[in-house]
């Protein structure tokens, strides 16, 4: 037994409004850049839908992930280290820029200098790639939205296509509902074994998946490599870019910008020990439908004793042991059973994995003129469902349906006892045995799904001590949170040999202890702004960044004394309220040997 950490993440599609506030918050913070216009490490997905990019499921197309050769061996579906080395200059298995979407703005120059006229000015889209003038808009980051399942479109989602001879959608009765997605951030990620300068790499410490930046050179094999489409090349830099799971929020026990800001408080974020032995043998089990299964078995106890001693003995921290005692993202998964990962026939055994959608069903029910609350009605509706338990089954389990029924039976004994109690009625015992759980078991999945505050939905155990001392004395450096990304020049980047021979602008990250007494403060914080940019990697959610929202309404005066208050802090003293100071970061391969 070889026990590993791992940082991982649930999401609970029964609460996704499809608001893309997470999307537009990871946005501000790691990709409004120039060369990733394009690029959204966080999306929100329509299903039935095409996806981001269009139809990236297809890996026929595509050859993300691993394929089982006939000696069992795990091979990338692109091929072996021969065929990538001899289509290194060349590869064809990229998506485009017209299957992501060109990415536009509006010339309101145009309005604003208009000459008076009879015609009312118009603001015209011009490409933020090219510059030129787009006339014809025919395709975005979810074009799709709310239509998922328009005739037009079925045969345009892969997942529609492999089960068409059993379902004919109509749009009358097809209903839709959201995907959010970012990098799974994989046990084994194809990503990393298809890049041949090995740039991408996975902490030891947290399993997160990065990008080197100084090893990068372009070749592109990782977005071939990676299934869900989620590793992006910045045209500008000639550099490949990522999700990074807000590393730098996470080394100090926050969680990540797409979490925090999450409207419907979908996400749930924690910790996971498995046992890194058992992967390839996981990610190798011949048939798919029971890749879900293996990798369940990956996972260890954190309650076992066994576990946490070989887990001391491998240097997992003890608070890290205790955090994955309390994780939302365990219980989700293994001990209720109810979460279930995308597409585990990929073979890299993702690491975000979603409670399917049931809300739906209860609607359905409820307008045929019978109680959608009920559970005998709901169990006999879950196999009727008008967008079929097959569908989610090839989106979430590989096409095997009882692990995608037996989570949905969960769920609606959850409702069906948590309505009991609102209406009053006695607790019925035989909910929760029909589908084999106690009351007990059926409150605290509630209490997670439904009304987790935030120090139960992100269970994030901080930086270890060594860490601490490398963020705070070190001078790291960090190259994806200044303007034009890694390599890119312009003020601190420039150097007298070109743009980018100089050294990377700093970002603005607060020191370890800084930021975690803020955090945790009384009192509201100001984010700090570099280059024109709102700061959004050390926002505590506790109040309105400067410079995201148009000021409120007073006067100057009023805005002067609230400023210097906010300075000197609500004890009068002239402590900041912000951190000590700011730092630079760098990849964690430099900051600690792994």
């Amino acid at each position: 037994m070889r026990v590993m950490a791992q940082i991982a993440m649930v999401m609970n599609l029964d609460k996704c409004i499809g608001c893309h506030t997470c999307s537009v918050t990871c946005k501000q913070l790691w990709t409004s850049r120039p060369g990733v216009e394009y690029v959204w490490f966080n999306n929100v997905e329509t299903r039935p839908g095409q996806g981001y990019p269009r139809r990236y499921e297809d890996q026929e197309r595509w050859r993300g992930g691993w394929k089982l050769t006939r000696r069992g061996r795990l091979v990338p579906k692109a091929g072996g280290r021969a065929r990538r080395l001899a289509s290194i200059f060349a590869n064809p298995l990229l998506p485009n820029i017209r299957d992501y979407y060109e990415p536009w703005t509006y010339d309101y120059e145009s309005v604003a200098q208009a000459p008076p006229g009879d015609d009312f000015p118009v603001a015209p889209p011009r490409s933020l790639i090219s510059g030129e003038r787009m006339d014809n808009i025919t395709w975005s980051g979810n074009w799709d939205d709310n239509l998922g399942g328009m005739p037009q479109h079925e045969s345009d989602d892969p997942i529609l296509a492999r089960i068409q001879e059993k379902i004919r959608l109509e749009f009358e009765q097809a209903f839709m509902f959201y995907l959010p997605r970012i990098c799974e951030h994989c046990l084994n990620p194809s990503c990393v074994a298809s890049c041949p300068s090995g740039a991408l790499y996975k902490r030891v410490e947290d399993g997160i998946v990065l990008v080197d930046q100084d090893r990068c050179r372009g070749w592109r094999m990782c977005v071939t490599g990676c299934p869900y489409k989620k590793v992006y090349f910045n045209h500008r830099t000639g550099k490949a870019e990522k999700c990074t799971f807000c590393f730098p929020r996470i080394e100090i026990g926050l969680p990540t910008v797409c979490s925090e800001t999450c409207v419907g408080r979908l996400r749930n974020i924690g910790v996971l020990l498995y046992d890194a032995d058992r992967v390839p043998k996981a990610a190798a089990t011949p048939r798919e439908q029971d890749l879900y299964p293996a990798q369940l078995g990956v996972f260890l106890d954190p309650h076992d004793p066994r576990v946490a001693a070989e887990a001391e003995r491998a240097g997992i921290p003890h608070d890290w042991l205790i955090a994955a005692r309390r994780s939302p993202v365990y219980d989700l998964i293994v001990t209720y059973g109810v979460a279930l990962p995308l597409h585990p026939e990929f073979r890299t055994l993702p690491m975000v994995w979603y409670v399917p959608p049931l809300s739906p069903v209860v609607e359905a029910i409820t307008a045929s003129g019978h109680d959608g609350e009920d559970h005998d009605n709901l169990f006999a509706a879950i196999d009727v469902l008008r967008i079929p338990v097959s569908y989610l089954a090839e989106l979430f389990t590989a096409g095997d349906e009882e692990p995608v029924r037996r989570s949905l039976r969960r769920l609606a004994a959850m409702r069906t006892h948590r309505r009991r109690l609102n209406l009053g009625d006695p607790v019925d015992p035989s909910i929760a045995e029909s589908v084999g759980f106690t009351v007990d078991q059926l409150e605290d999945m509630y209490r997670l799904l439904a009304l987790a505050k935030p120090e139960d939905r992100y269970v994030i155990p901080t930086a270890v001590a060594g860490d601490v001392r490398a963020l705070e004395e070190a001078p790291l450096g960090c190259s994806l949170d200044y303007e034009g990304g890694p390599g890119m020049g312009g003020g601190a980047g420039s150097g007298p040999f070109g743009e980018a021979s100089g050294r990377p602008a700093p970002i603005a990250v607060e020191t370890f202890h800084g930021l975690r007494e803020r955090s945790t403060a009384d009192s509201a914080s100001r984010a700090s702004l570099r280059h024109g940019q709102v700061n959004l990697l050390n926002w505590d959610a506790r109040s309105d960044p400067e410079g995201l929202f148009p000021p409120r309404e007073g006067t100057k005066a009023e805005a002067e004394g609230a400023r210097e208050e906010q300075r000197r802090g609500v004890d009068g003293s002239d402590r900041l309220a912000a951190g000590p100071g700011e730092i630079q970061l760098r990849p964690p391969d430099e900051r600690r040997p792994q």
